[in-house]
Parts: C-alpha cells; structure tokens; sequence
C-alpha cells in the first residue's frame, strides 16, 4: 500500500499550506498539488472498501462497516467536489466537510483497533494515511480561511 510521502510526526502538521495560485499544498521543500491528493484519497478510499469487505458479519461488523465506508468514501468524493469549487467560500465549505468526514474515519479505524474487532494487516497504515490527510486538510483549512479574511 503507498499513500505517497509521509509524515514522521504530528509536529510537522503545521507546516502543510494550500497555495491557491498553483493549487498546491506544500510542506517546507515538498509540495501535493491537487491531482496527486485526488489519487491519494481515491486510493484511501479504495482502502477502506477493502477493509469493509473483510470486516465479520456480525452486527458490530455490519454497523461499523456501514458507518466507515460511507465516511471513507466520502473523503475522497468531498475533495474532488472542493477542488470544483468556484469561489474560495466554497472551497472552505467542501473542504470542512472532508475534514469531518476524515475526522469520522479515524474514529471508526480507532474503535476497530481499540476493541480488536479483528486483524487487519494494513490497520496501521490506514490510521497514518488518515491522520496525514486530516492535518494536510485542516492546515489547508487554515490557509484558506486566513486568505479569505485577508482578501
């Protein structure tokens, strides 16, 4: 599974910015621009398809199941829809809405693990991968809203 580059630790989430003049998200000398986060969510959400077939089918399986795969998917079908957005209002109104949803996965991906509903090898990855598009999406937030207000 590769998500693309990575994050070493929270500390560096700060340092993520959104660029609208290049649409590109930057953090210190690498940059994201739209389409390599529009795979990398696609992927994430290809990922999470794939963890919900392999939940159990039994009720906590089939509700959780319910819950992560319309919130996983969602993240990826949201940032498409932000990065169609036409004026920056817009965009911070779809991209809070991918943050929520991510927020969401995250939830179910901790509950999964923290209650050992069962083993999935990649668990681990997909937690990282959605923490680093939760921190790449609120520090975008925050650009976002900041050059809103300064404009």
């Amino acid at each position: 599974m590769d998500f693309g580059f990575g994050i070493s630790d929270c500390s560096e989430w700060r340092f993520y910015i959104f660029d609208f003049e290049t649409s590109t998200y930057k953090m210190e000398d690498k940059s994201l621009n739209q389409t390599e986060m529009k795979r990398r969510t696609k992927e994430f959400a290809k990922e999470i398809i794939t963890l919900c077939r392999k939940l159990p089918n039994n009720r906590e399986g089939r509700l959780i199941g319910d819950q992560i795969f319309r919130s996983g998917t969602s993240v990826a079908a949201n940032y498409r829809a932000a990065c169609r957005a036409r004026s920056k209002a817009e965009f911070i109104s779809k991209l809070s809405i991918v943050e929520e949803e991510a927020d969401e996965t995250l939830f179910w991906l901790e509950v999964i693990n923290e209650m050992k509903i069962f083993h999935y090898e990649k668990l681990d990855d997909l937690m990282k991968e959605n923490d680093e598009i939760l921190a790449i999406v609120v520090a975008s937030l925050k650009t976002a809203k900041l050059r809103k207000r300064n404009s």
